[in-house]
This record gives structure tokens, sequence and C-alpha cells, in this order.
């Protein structure tokens, strides 16, 4: 527990390193005094508990489902408390978390430009329904850090020169060299806008829908403290901190991951482990791993990262029946020290980004990815380079379509290569996310992608919930299958001690045709040797590789078979998984 006086240092510390070529040290004193006030009575009012354990904050029982609050419909209720419903009925078994993408209102972006970010959309709820949910789940939000709505109070106040947020948005003049500044978009960085003082030019990092904050005005940074502190009153204790590694303007500079936005980070932190103990901040910097992996700091920034160049490189791999990418993927990624998680997935809400296999797949590799993805159905999404040209950004696509066909061929292991996918996801170092539409097989939404034209929307579908419990129901349908599959393997994994996020995980060399990497629990006595076929043919395997002990007993945790002979060659079926553990 962080005292009132540690948090008054550590505040001063941390606006000296933000704000010191801006404000004079009297200024960053009284500013650190101001915030400290603030934050002790927000300490009080939420009655915050003693410190937990980093160790203790998540295990192998973490397990994160990703949905929007309006995935599926319910028809005389608001949509949290059809997905309330939901996941009563059909969850509680297996997650423990649920990431509910933005409920707030918002003008664009499914949610991502935030008119208002108090109040919950109307045809999602209330407040009274996420605290429902979050009383058997723990709940992750969006914190939209990095831009908000044109439509929203705020920035209509910036255009009328007065009231809260008028002076919250990032302006520049027209004349400025941005040719450095890396992008996520193929938009028009600046955009022109009216105001009473003039024509002025804000900053737009994803649209001229959203327009960017001016963290240098340390106004912004405190509201941001006020809605994460309201979060908190409303049950929220995950915070995803969306696009946050382009919070930070420096004119000259690329504008992403500067000194300043780790600091701003560390602040976050701070405040968070002051009014939440328990809390846990996710940064979302979907960046080159190099750079991503440096939002852990010292144990002192994120507690989880995206392990954002896993989707990709995975992909790859199986459709490509070859693990050479993957192994060099999971061998020269670093453990995350205690306190830290990555947080694994293969898909989400967004697309498939391709920025963090830069370094890990070849621009030949990913353009022949991009190609086969669009021979699935998908589309690709771009963003404009330093050299002025469009780069691929991400492929927008539903998982079970990506899996469509390999690199060779179509063929008839369509399900088994997505239940491979999963199955190497669940047995890697980190945290477990799975999209919705993952847990259900859904197959890109045509209709609604030639309806609205948004890339993203092929993997957005929404279904209305008896639709949802009649495939579930149904023993023929091929996504109560995957549903039933997958929950399967989550409740095996959640018994596991070895399949802690932070267990020791080291990657086996078993030849291209396998996956295979060897998990050791905390206390040294659970060992689970996680093997996968990611081919469409029959392959054998000499257990006499993997070094089975021979004093203990071993059995596959999927199958449920006891191994008799550890010297055998066995025999994986295509896409096959075996969990070989000395412990069951």
């Amino acid at each position: 527990m962080i005292s009132d006086n540690n948090l008054k240092k550590r505040i001063q510390n941390h606006l000296i390193q933000i704000y010191g070529d801006i404000h004079s040290s009297d200024e960053i004193y009284s500013i650190a005094d101001n915030l400290t006030s603030f934050l002790s009575e927000q300490h009080e009012l939420l009655e915050t508990k003693k410190s937990i354990d980093d160790f203790n904050r998540w295990s192998e029982k973490s397990i994160l489902l990703i949905t929007y609050g309006d995935t599926i419909l319910g028809e005389d209720k608001s949509s949290l408390k059809t997905l309330s419903n939901f996941l009563q009925k059909n969850c509680k078994k297996t997650f423990s978390m649920v990431h509910i993408l933005p409920f707030f209102p918002s003008s664009s972006d499914h949610g991502f430009s935030v008119i208002n970010y108090y109040t919950v959309e109307e045809k999602y709820g209330d407040w009274k329904d996420i605290k429902n949910i979050s009383g058997d789940f723990d709940v992750m939000c969006d914190v939209v850090l990095n831009h908000g709505s044109v439509k929203s109070e705020w920035f209509q106040n910036f255009i009328n020169g007065n009231g809260d947020g008028a002076n919250y948005f990032y302006t520049t003049n027209a004349e400025i060299d941005t040719s450095k500044v890396v992008r996520p978009r193929t938009n028009k960085l600046l955009t022109k806008v009216k105001t009473v003082n003039g024509e002025k030019y804000v900053w737009c990092t994803f649209s001229e829908d959203q327009v960017d904050y001016n963290f240098s005005n340390f106004e912004v940074i405190k509201e941001f403290i006020k809605i994460i502190s309201f979060y908190i009153s409303n049950g929220i204790n995950v915070f995803r901190f969306d696009a946050v590694a382009f919070i930070w303007k420096k004119i000259g500079s690329n504008c992403i991951n500067l000194p300043e936005t780790h600091e701003i980070v560390r602040l976050f932190r701070t405040v968070l482990d002051y009014l939440s103990p328990k809390s846990i901040l996710v940064t979302e910097t979907n960046t080159p791993a190099r750079e991503n992996v440096t939002y852990f700091g010292n144990a002192n920034e994120a507690h989880w990262i995206y392990n954002f160049s896993l989707p990709p490189v995975l992909i790859y791999s199986i459709l490509k029946g070859d693990s050479s990418i993957l192994k060099k993927l999971t061998m020269t990624m670093p453990p995350a020290q205690l306190g830290t998680s990555y947080l694994n997935f293969i898909a989400s809400h967004d697309g498939i980004g391709l920025r963090p296999a830069e370094g890990i797949l070849t621009k030949k590799q990913t353009e022949s990815l991009v190609r086969l993805m669009e021979k699935n159905g998908g589309q690709t999404s771009y963003r404009v380079a330093s050299d002025n040209e469009s780069k691929p950004y991400e492929m927008n696509i539903s998982l079970f379509d990506a899996m469509k066909a390999t690199f060779k061929e179509k063929d008839e292991f369509v399900f088994q290569r997505f239940i491979c996918i999963h199955t190497i996801m669940l047995s890697l170092e980190g945290v477990p996310a799975f999209y919705i539409h993952s847990m259900f097989g859904t197959k890109n939404d045509q209709e609604l992608y030639k309806k609205t034209q948004h890339n993203r929307d092929l993997n957005r579908h929404s279904y209305k919930e008896q639709e949802v419990y009649d495939f579930l129901e149904d023993e023929s349908d091929y996504r109560g299958k995957i549903f039933k599959q997958i929950n399967f393997l989550i409740e095996i994994r959640r018994k596991q001690l070895a399949f802690h996020p932070n267990a020791v995980q080291f990657t086996l060399h078993l030849g291209k045709h396998f996956y295979g990497i060897w998990r050791q629990s905390l206390d040294k006595k659970q060992s689970i040797f996680c093997i996968s076929n990611l081919t469409n043919k029959d392959r054998k395997l000499s257990l006499i590789e993997i070094n089975l002990i021979g004093f203990e007993e071993w059995k596959d945790l999927i199958s449920d078979k006891i191994i008799n002979d550890i010297d055998a060659e066995i025999v994986l079926k295509p896409y096959q998984t075996l969990w070989i553990s000395n412990q069951f």
C-alpha cells in the first residue's frame, strides 16, 4: 500500500519527468500537491482495500473474454443485461474476466470515438449493469486516452473557446514537418477546424472524427485520473489504455513511444496502485515486439501487455505447416517478471496487426499472408509509412475464415486448425484472451461490410440472443462444437499450476512440423509438454525427443490417455495437440 507521503513524492517525480521542460519546479510542486489532495479524497471515498501480492493477482484460472456490449442482442432487455445472462449461463466455469469494449456514447469507430466518458450508451444499459457483471467477473474497460470525438461537449467547448475541455486538444500549425510521425492510418494527420479564435489545425492520429488530446496540459491527465477513479467506483478493475503509445507529441520526432509517454503510464500505475491495489493496467501498443515489451518498464508500468506479435505469426505458421518462425518468436520473447504478464490473443475486435510482425516475418512472407487472407474473404487496411507509401497495417477477417485454406490448399481440416491455434495459445506463458466470435467460430459478416464499407466490420457480427442459444444446443452445428471444445480445453487449463501465466516456458526443437513448449509450475512440481502437429497430415513423434522423466507417470490431459512407454513413437493426427503432464 502506498502511504500519503510516499504518494506525494512519487507524483512529484513523475511530474518532473513529464513537465520538467514545460513548468518551473514551484509549478510542478503545486500541481503535485493538488493531485495528491484529490487522490487522498478519492482514496477515502473508494474505501481502498489493502494491497495484494502481484503473485496472487492472476493465476492459471485467469481467462479473458473480449466482447462488445451488443454482440448478443436480446429482444426485450438492454444488451448488457443480455450479455450478463449469457455470461452467467455459459462462462462462469471457464472465464474469470470480461473485456466489454467501449460502451460509452460514441460517434464512430464502434465506440472508440468517445463523446462522454462518464455515461453508458443508452442502448447498452447503465452503470448498474456493469456493476452487476463485475460481481462475478473482473471487468476490463477501455480508457480511450489518445483522442476524443468531435461530437463531444469538450470539443464543442474547444470550438467555442470556453468551458470544460476547451484546452484539452492538441493544436499546431499547418507548416510543421510531420514526415517522421509514425502513422497507423492513411487519413491526413492535421485537420483544419474553425473556432471562435480563428482557424486551428488539430492533430488526428486515427480519423477526422477523433481528435488527439494535449497531454502537455496537466488538466488532461487530471481529467483521466478522475475518469479512472469513477470507473473504479463502478466496478472496473482492469484498465485497457487504448492507443497509449501515441499520446505525447514532440515536433520533429516520430511521436510514438516517447519517454514522456512511458512516464505518464508510470504515473497512472502509481494512481491505480494507490486507489485500487487489485487493479490491473493493460497497455494497448500495437507496435513491433521490441517496442511493445518496453511498456513493462521495470515492472512499474503495465501489469500486462498484449502479445501483438502472436496472431500474425501463429496464423502464418499453421497455414504454412511450419513452426520455424513461431519458435523464433517464443524463443526471443523475454519472460515476464513476476508482477507482469503477457496477454495472449489471436483475434479481437480489430484486425490482425502486421506491424508487430516486423522483424519476425519477412516482407515476402507478410505479402503472401495478406494475399491468402484476401483469398479467404478478408480485406486489408493500410497505413502511411515514413516514406509516404501505403503499407499493410492489418488484415481484416474472421479467425475462422482465416483458417479456410492453407498456403497449399483447401482441405477438410478447418475445424481442427481452428482448435489447434487456440490450444497453442492456451499453452503459452501469459494470460489467454478469447474474442467472443472465436468462441463461436463466426464467419465473415460480408453483409455488414457491404453496408458500412468498414473493413473491421467483417469481424464484428451481432447475433440475436435466441440464435446463440439455438446453435449452442444444436449438436450438429459447428459453432456449438467449437464453443464446447474450447470450453473443454479451458477447464483443463484452469486446473494446471504449470499453466500459471508466469510459469516457466522453454521452446522445444522437434522439427518444423511440430510446435512444442515445456511449461513448469512455479513450485517446480508439475511439468507439461505441449506439442502440436501444425500440418494436415499424420506425423510421427518420438517421445525420446522430449525427455520424459522415467520414474514419473505421464498422461495426455486432452485425450485423457496414460503414456505407458516414454520411449515410444506416437502419431499425432492433423492439428492434434498433446498436453503431457506428470500431474493429473
